[in-house]
């Protein structure tokens, strides 16, 4: 399963099927109104705009968390990486709470593994760094595994 913090469809146009967009998604919005319905965004809008509104009426927005706001999806990635048996970090400079912090809820036997060029210093000492860009870095992670 695949916790993202983009909110771009790019893990779904490359195959995946069990995405959880920690952040929202692009090509969703949502209504301002009680329930914050979600919608898939029409195929031929490119954003939205004041006035576009929900069938209740209410202004939407685009489904996505802003700076500040609750992150909505974090329980369910807590439960996601709480029921792990590996966990693979990439992409991410883990300085963004409360997604940076969802390491912590792997079990205590789940190998973590963290692939990034720059980072490692302040990791727990259960993790392991791969000092490496993704592509590379997910190429020693798959000889780790011996795929």
């Amino acid at each position: 399963r695949i916790v993202t913090q983009n909110v771009d469809n790019l893990h779904e146009r490359a195959g995946s099927s069990e995405v959880l967009h920690l952040h929202g998604e692009l090509m969703k919005v949502r209504s301002t109104g009680p329930g914050a319905e979600v919608f898939e965004l029409q195929p031929d809008a490119c954003e939205v705009k004041s006035g576009d509104c929900c069938p209740k009426g209410f202004q939407l927005r685009p489904h996505i968390v802003w700076f500040g706001e609750a992150v909505p999806e974090i329980e369910p990635a807590i439960r996601i990486v709480s029921e792990a048996d590996i966990l693979l970090i990439i992409g991410t400079s883990l300085q963004v709470y409360p997604a940076a912090g969802l390491m912590h809820y792997a079990p205590a036997d789940c190998p973590i593994y963290y692939i990034d060029p720059h980072g490692g210093g302040m990791l727990p000492a259960r993790v392991k760094h791969i000092a490496k860009k993704a592509s590379e870095g997910l190429q020693d992670f798959r000889k780790l595994m011996g795929l």
